[in-house]
């Protein structure tokens, strides 16, 4: 089946509805969303805790709340929401082949919008050695499989170590023990955790060296800074953390990764290196908070009016790069005027100084007053890169304690 529509939005989660209602509630003709799961609304979808904003009533949002809201927005801006549609590659410019439960399609569009997020890395990925025992999960699985079987703790486990120590950390401990659960460790390779795990034991500066156990996992191998060998008996072990993009389409098009993220290289209008192709959300570089990747989605859905209406496909911008301890900025190019940047280290910097420059020409330089953490993003506003000339060579920023 060959279809067209005017705008094709691949990912239901806060990024793409968000994309989806603003474009059809401006009037972008036929807005069609696909969603390879089996219901809409992305991650938020299984997790049940506030700090997903509010209601009209002020009244605090978990989840699932937020997740039903932003699909129930899109439906009535007049966006159409498949679900249990996936796509599997590029058929052209412009144009997806997608498997439906109706069959094969072949969809071309006016303009497509990437909002297909982000995984976090399985234990074969992080080169965790060991046998493939039942109980090895990761935060979403976790979430996934509380959400199904509630408080029915037998089916998750009855012993778990939860690794890693940011917040997401702190989430599936929460997971683990309305499950019920028991907690017995949180494994971090940080020496100060970036949360507290109130009744948890944490090893601080650790790492997990070996999975053990035939058919169910019996325990963790876990190796200390001072390394020191120790084994934790435990049933079910949550690898938390440690996210990477969704990019297969992304590379499937051949469009540029970012070094830093393995997400596509976007200028400030989320416009990707294919015209009439963007990005946005947490297929950018890995895990923000729902309400960063929904407004960056309503702020896509301007550019994408843009390229509706007509308006050029702007060349390549200045590449930015980062030096000394940060890890990844974004967006990766910078057009013609000046615009905010999207900033991680790699380690906890204590009042650092960051700098601003191109073609060895100082744009900005300045102390800031908190601490950066490698698991927190912090936003730079556009007056940072106020100065910078295209074309020209690459915008640099760094850092320095």
């Amino acid at each position: 089946m060959n279809r067209t529509v005017d705008v094709l939005v691949v990912g239901a989660g806060p990024a793409g509805l968000a994309a989806a209602e603003r474009l059809a509630a401006a009037g972008a003709g036929r807005v069609e969303v696909l969603e390879r799961d089996a219901a809409p609304g992305g991650v938020p979808r299984h997790c049940a805790r506030p700090g997903f904003g509010a209601d009209a009533r002020g009244r605090a949002l978990d989840g699932p709340a937020f997740a039903r809201r932003a699909v129930r927005r899109a439906l009535r801006a007049g966006a159409t929401v498949r679900t249990g549609v996936g796509a599997t590659g590029w058929a052209g410019p412009l144009t997806l082949d997608v498997t439906a439960p109706t069959g094969l399609e072949r969809v071309r569009a006016r303009a497509v919008v990437l909002a297909t997020g982000a995984r976090e890395r399985p234990r074969s990925a992080r080169l965790v050695p060991g046998t493939r025992p039942d109980g090895v999960l990761t935060t979403g699985e976790l979430q996934r499989l509380v959400a199904r079987f509630g408080t029915r703790g037998e089916r998750v486990g009855r012993r778990a170590v939860v690794v890693g120590g940011d917040p997401v950390a702190r989430g599936a401990v929460r997971a683990l023990r309305a499950a019920g659960v028991d907690v017995v460790a949180v494994v971090t390779e940080l020496v100060a955790p970036a949360v507290v795990f109130a009744g948890v034991p944490v090893l601080g500066g650790s790492v997990v060296t070996e999975l053990l156990g035939r058919g169910r996992l019996t325990g963790v191998a876990v190796r200390g800074g001072d390394g020191r060998a120790a084994v934790l008996r435990c049933d079910t072990v949550v690898f938390t953390g440690d996210w990477i993009p969704e990019h297969e389409l992304v590379r499937t098009a051949g469009l540029p990764l970012a070094p830093g993220t393995r997400g596509p290289v976007t200028d400030a209008g989320f416009r990707t290196a294919e015209p009439g192709v963007f990005a946005v959300g947490n297929l950018l570089r890995g895990v923000e908070p729902a309400l960063v990747a929904a407004a960056e989605g309503r702020s896509a859905a301007d550019s994408v009016l843009e390229r509706l209406a007509g308006l050029p496909w702007p060349r390549a911008g200045v590449p930015v790069t980062t030096v000394g301890p940060l890890r990844w900025v974004a967006p990766g190019l910078l057009g013609p005027g000046p615009a905010p940047l999207l900033l991680r280290p790699e380690r906890r910097l204590v009042r650092p100084v960051l700098t601003v420059s191109q073609d060895g020409v100082v744009l900005r330089r300045e102390r800031l007053g908190g601490t950066l953490v490698p698991w927190r993003s912090v936003r730079l506003g556009a007056w940072w890169t106020s100065g910078a000339a295209l074309p020209g060579g690459p915008v640099t920023v760094g850092a320095e304690e």
